[in-house]
């Protein structure tokens, strides 16, 4: 299973399994996307992490 380096809105930075590229509804919500952080444990908004190797 191939993991995704993000950096959630607060800036905490973690890896994730699943990181869905995919459009919802008419419109696209950007590169970010809603995952639950496990740092804060809140859903935030979370981007790659540029130049991170995937592993």
């Amino acid at each position: 299973m191939e993991h995704t380096v993000v950096r959630c809105a607060e800036g905490h930075v973690f890896s994730t399994a699943s990181f869905p590229l995919q459009h919802l509804g008419a419109g696209r919500i950007g590169p970010g996307r809603l995952l639950r952080c496990p740092r804060c444990a809140r859903l935030r908004q979370a981007v790659p992490v540029g130049g991170a190797p995937k592993r």
